[in-house]
């Protein structure tokens, strides 16, 4: 981590280097590439700053799954898609209140995105590939059975030359297509599917071939690099460079001890992730209990702090990609993997006081965990546990792992009542409502939360097994499933053309934002298994277009 600051009152800055640019991108993921790629294309000299020693953020370390509405594969393969439905998909599904301030933005997100996906298959190596699964919200107009979710396909490092570009690993096993994640049950038979894959598997790593994420941000890297972009690591953006008109110029960086001042003659697009290693932050935006953070610790909030140094207007900061997760190390550090592990028919979700109080099923589960009390702001139902019996550590051996690695994680006892007392819970609460549901099991019908007729994943995903099981027989168990978050989705508010907005309500005239670092015009509640990808790689280019364009993305566009 840099340790050089500007320092105030103590007279100017004087810089060790200066460097000059049309645009200085901040950040190195999905979004900001797509930002630095299409200006470069359009012919704008473009530098890359991200702070860590390697590339691309929580990008890389996905699982590389895109939403991208009415895209070119879909309307190859006779899908009947279009903007118009899929805006239709995102005002039926947004909270409520967000289509007042939110409609411009989705209105040009349904624009950009097909030829935004088209232009990333013309100017890098990437090439997209549909998936079996619908959009997860069908029961809401404009929802689609198949083809607005693409991943990338296996990409060899060899496309980016010689030089061996560091990017982000992952805790996930990159060696496997999201494709083959979603269709081999890799999460219950991880033996069995590496021994049926092997050949393949093996192949890939003599031949150096990314996966998922890891993929998206080679190939972007491969584009951003091909078009004259100039790619810097181990470089914090320390500050903004502001003309006192209320413009951004450029910015100060710190670099291998060295204090660099970059002007940027265009503009500077803000795309350094969300703010969720930031405590202050976090503290004020997400208060209560939450289990672990499943993104790279250089998320601190650098662009939100900055932005709103220049006076941005900030929105949307209780927003946030959330979920439960896995203890495990990332780094030597402790980190929370996020994967869907509460799919399994013998679990429930219960809260502080031992009562169900979701469908655990659900797509957007993370809404339920940080649903909010109006008046103190907490959370309603933390500390929540995960209820089970001894069953599902054969079901999903996963868990066994985990709990073997990590003491005291998850707690067993004989009886409910016991495991109850352990947890703090009130008495006889969880007795009932595992008695509750297990009369449910009975009938085949979750009357409290419709869970038997759960389809947020799809049927052909095959790393959920749904359906409704007793939790019958001990030694019962429970793990702690409390928020984790992935990212933070608030930020510096923007224009549809990722211009920012200064608290006054004007723009801050050579400030973008993109990605999970603005104000996101989808939040918590997701609208497909991409939802974070599928809008930062928009948002990304929809920046780089306006940049290249005088500040204004409509009139024109990057050659496509």
């Amino acid at each position: 981590m840099q340790s050089v600051s500007p320092a105030r009152g103590a007279g100017p800055l004087v810089a060790d280097v200066t460097m000059a640019c049309d645009v200085l991108v901040v950040g190195s993921g999905s979004a900001a590439l797509s930002a630095a790629l299409a200006a470069s294309v359009a012919g704008l000299s473009v530098l890359v700053m991200e702070k860590a020693e390697s590339l691309g953020g929580t990008s890389a370390m996905s699982g590389g799954a895109v939403w991208v509405p009415a895209n070119h594969h879909a309307l190859a393969q006779g899908v009947a898609d279009s903007p118009e439905e899929a805006l239709t998909y995102l005002r039926a599904t947004a909270p409520d209140g967000w289509r007042e301030t939110e409609d411009p933005l989705w209105q040009q997100f349904c624009r950009c995105a097909p030829e935004m996906l088209a232009f990333l298959e013309k100017h890098t190596p990437l090439r997209f590939e549909l998936t079996p699964e619908s959009d997860p919200l069908m029961a809401f107009d404009g929802a689609k059975a198949f083809g607005r979710m693409v991943t990338p396909a296996p990409l060899r490092a060899a496309v980016l030359g010689s030089r061996p570009w560091p990017i982000r690993t992952s805790p996930l096993p990159q060696v496997y297509t999201y494709q083959e994640v979603i269709r081999e049950d890799i999460y219950h038979h991880p033996f069995r599917v590496a021994a049926k894959l092997a050949p393949r598997l093996v192949w890939r790593r003599l031949t150096s071939t990314r996966t998922k994420g890891a993929a998206l941000i080679t190939g972007l890297l491969a584009g951003c690099l091909a078009n004259g972009c100039r790619v810097k690591t181990a470089a914090r953006v320390l500050e903004l460079i502001t003309d006192g008109e209320q413009g951004v110029t450029g910015a100060w960086v710190a670099r291998h001890g060295r204090l660099i001042k970059v002007t940027a003659a265009r503009g500077v697009v803000l795309a350094s992730g969300g703010f969720e290693w930031d405590a202050r932050r976090r503290a004020v935006h997400f208060p209560g209990p939450f289990d672990a953070i499943s993104s790279p610790r250089t998320n601190e909030g650098d662009g939100h702090r900055m932005a709103e140094a220049a006076g941005a207007q900030l929105a949307h900061m209780d927003q946030a990609n959330i979920s439960g997760s896995l203890p495990t190390r990332y780094e030597g550090r402790p980190y929370g993997l996020s994967v869907f592990f509460q799919y399994e028919p013998n679990i429930i979700l219960v809260n502080r006081h031992g009562r169900r109080f979701t469908n655990e099923f659900q797509f957007n589960l993370g809404e339920a965990l940080d649903e909010r009390c109006e008046q103190s702001g907490l959370p309603l139902h933390l500390p929540a546990w995960l209820i089970a019996d001894s069953r599902l550590l054969w079901r999903a051996p996963l868990l066994s792992v985990c709990a073997l690695r990590n003491k005291g994680w998850l707690r067993r006892e004989a009886t409910l009542g016991g495991l109850a007392a352990l947890l703090g819970l009130p008495p006889g609460a969880l007795e009932e409502t595992v008695a509750r549901f297990n009369a449910c099991c009975e009938r085949g019908v979750d009357e409290d939360f419709q869970r038997h007729l759960a389809t947020g994943h799809g049927a052909g995903d095959r790393r959920f097994h749904g359906g409704l099981m007793k939790i019958a027989r001990g030694p019962f168990i429970a793990i702690p499933f409390n928020r984790s978050f992935l990212a933070t989705k608030g930020g510096p508010r923007t224009d549809e053309f990722g211009r920012v907005i200064h608290r006054d309500g004007t723009v801050i005239r050579g400030l973008y934002c993109a990605g999970v670092a603005m104000a996101n015009p989808i939040g918590t509640r997701g609208v497909g298994a991409g939802t974070t990808l599928g809008p930062n790689l928009t948002w990304g280019y929809i920046c780089g277009r306006a940049l290249a364009h005088g500040g204004d993305s409509a009139s024109s566009s990057p050659e496509k």
